[in-house]
């Protein structure tokens, strides 16, 4: 359950990078992590696409499941 909130909320993160290098040209996390080939860029882009992956499992479960998980949190 956890699990599942940190990777919304990285692949959140990632999604308003994206926007903004679709809508304004702007990488934000090149421009923080010093370009798109440094290291720290490279591990945020990693980190993120797993994120993604992670959340691609929230479509195959079913909502009992998520209600055994969440105790009932999902409705």
């Amino acid at each position: 359950m956890i699990m599942d909130r940190i990777a919304l909320i990285i692949t959140i993160i990632g999604a308003l990078n994206w926007g903004s290098i679709g809508l304004f040209g702007f990488d934000i996390v090149a421009w923080i992590g010093g370009g798109s080939d440094a290291l720290f860029s490279r591990i945020v882009y990693t980190v993120v696409a797993l994120a993604g992956i992670w959340c691609v499992s929230l479509l195959f479960r079913t909502r009992e499941k998520f209600r055994e998980i969440g105790e009932g949190d999902y409705k």
